[in-house]
């Protein structure tokens, strides 16, 4: 039975990531469809003009949306695997999901206990990037949003 998306009060979230998009720019992310796209008012168009959409698994949607409400600065290892596991990232959540992580630090199960994270991380990626994102690991603490090569950045 698949869990359900999420549990947020909107179903669709914007996120303008200043800094990081073109001003005019912002995402959307519909939770309950697990759509992201693009979205940008460039020429003072009376309506949004969408640039770029992609489909999202629940697991994906599950790293995505932390990494974003993180931005601009890093999603940190236990919110991403507190997100992942059960959806829950209440500090609860995270204070399980950090000591699962220092357990699995102190058996030499790191990695084990991190590869359905990378994993479906990894198809995210492929995703993102259409919308000139790419999702960066920082050694030891998380992942973070940075702006994709300017040749895959979308055209708006």
């Amino acid at each position: 039975m698949p869990r359900p998306i999420m549990y947020l009060e909107a179903p669709i979230l914007h996120f303008s990531l200043e800094g990081l998009l073109p001003k005019d720019h912002w995402l959307a992310l519909n939770c309950e469809l697990g759509t992201l796209v693009l979205l940008s008012t460039k020429n003072d168009t009376a309506h949004p003009l969408l640039l770029t959409e992609r489909q999202f698994t629940a697991n994906e949607l599950f790293l995505i949306l932390p990494l974003l409400q993180s931005f601009p600065t890093y999603c940190p290892y236990e919110i991403l695997l507190a997100s992942f596991a059960s959806g829950d990232t209440t500090d609860l959540g995270i204070e399980r999901a950090r000591e699962q992580l220092h357990e699995a630090l102190k058996a030499g199960l790191w990695d084990q206990q991190m590869r359905p994270v990378r994993n479906t991380l990894s198809r995210a990626r492929s995703k993102i990037r259409a919308f000139g994102l790419e999702i960066n690991p920082i050694l030891e603490v998380g992942y973070v949003l940075m702006p994709a090569s300017s040749l895959r950045r979308p055209q708006g």
